[in-house]
């Protein structure tokens, strides 16, 4: 006898001729129990005998399981492999091998596990127009307003579906409501990915911004992490996808303005204090802030600290700022968050190491009481 393989066909056949008869027995205990706990789904019809007489044997299988796993109805994904959409809204697979590989549409009677996509065992073809005629109570009709990712764009089209399964669809050319069209569009941010957002350096400042005041008070800052933020679009995105129905126009939202609509006012005005943009150093100069994950760091060349008595502290005054003192050539010479202990202890060195290399700057013996500079000192008259 050939392989079965998942065809349920097969099986049912051997066990009509009689082959097995002890599995006959225990498949149609089984089949009723189905029946009797799907029995809400099917049609009116007194018994299966009757609601499939209508039917030849190939679909009268499928039906029968399909009655009992309503949500096993299968379709037959686009491309080369023979994968399944469930109506349930699950996925199955069958070897490429498999007589029920080109089947467009089954009812499914075993599947492995729980997965999403999960191996087909068991399982008998059925015609579309068998559906239509014996599911027709579950028939769903309306607009859907959706996510292509095949085309990266919101699409909307009238749809007659079973569950997850599309029956029949065709555009749809009058107005959408916007409100769909934006949930569309969030749905579709979250398939791409942050990466689909126009990070400017502004934004990506911000967020690390947000991201440090998140670590240090987790109740009243935002989650600025992948899964925070794509969790949280709806607060802080959506309201600037209006109009907004393609990936390529994502490049005009302005991304450091949306994400500051997910902080309140008083939380608007605390941010420059609690987490400044800049740190103005003893020259003048308005250093930027660079918000690292394991902590804020100022890089900043040595000279324009001289004077400075204290480390920069953010936060309330909580956290101290990494000073990444640097050399003429903006290269590390020290990290630090001790700028006195660093004065006081290895100063010195740096200074004969760096005096040599450099000796138009200026590299004083007492830094606590010299003057900040930005250039290179003067010339002897």
């Amino acid at each position: 006898m050939r392989s079965a393989g998942a065809d349920l066909r097969l099986r049912v056949e051997a066990m009509a001729r009689g082959r097995a008869p002890g599995m006959l027995g225990e498949a149609t205990r089984q089949l009723s129990r189905r029946l009797k706990q799907a029995g809400r789904t099917m049609p009116r019809k007194a018994d299966p005998d009757e609601t499939t007489g209508d039917i030849d044997f190939a679909d009268r299988v499928g039906l029968l399981v399909a009655f009992a796993y309503p949500d096993r109805i299968g379709e037959r994904r686009r491309g080369g492999e023979p994968r399944y959409r469930l109506s349930g809204g699950r996925g199955g697979v069958l070897p490429k091998e498999d007589g029920l590989a080109p089947e467009l549409w089954l009812a499914v009677a075993e599947l492995d596990g729980q997965s999403r996509e999960a191996k087909i065992y068991l399982a008998a073809p059925v015609s579309q127009g068998v559906l239509e005629n014996h599911f027709a109570s579950q028939i769903r009709t309306g607009t859907e307003v959706f996510w292509d990712s095949q085309n990266d764009m919101v699409v909307a089209r009238w749809q007659r579906r079973i569950g997850a399964l599309v029956l029949e669809e065709k555009p749809v050319h009058d107005a959408v409501d916007p409100a769909k069209l934006t949930q569309a569009m969030v749905d579709g941010v979250r398939k791409l990915g942050l990466s689909c957002l126009n990070w400017s350096k502004e934004s990506e400042h911000l967020r690390t911004r947000l991201a440090f005041l998140h670590e240090q008070d987790s109740e009243n800052w935002p989650d600025m992490s992948d899964a925070g933020l794509l969790a949280s679009l709806e607060t802080w995105l959506a309201p600037y996808l209006t109009g907004i129905v393609r990936r390529s126009q994502l490049r005009q939202v302005n991304v450091a303005e949306a994400l500051l609509s997910g902080i309140d006012w008083n939380q608007r005005q605390k941010l420059d204090q609690l987490a400044p943009t800049h740190w103005t150093v003893p020259t003048g100069s308005h250093v930027r802030i660079d918000y690292r994950p394991e902590g804020p760091a100022l890089p900043v060349r040595l000279q324009e600290m001289f004077g400075a008595t204290e480390t920069p502290k953010i936060a309330g005054g909580k956290v101290a700022v990494t000073l990444h003192l640097l050399s003429p050539a903006q290269r590390p010479l020290q990290v630090t968050s001790d700028l006195i202990g660093f004065w006081k202890g290895s100063y010195a060195q740096v200074k004969a190491e760096m005096k040599g290399r450099y000796p138009r700057h200026y590299w004083p013996d007492d830094p606590l009481q010299a003057e900040p500079t930005r250039r290179i000192k003067r010339p002897k008259n």
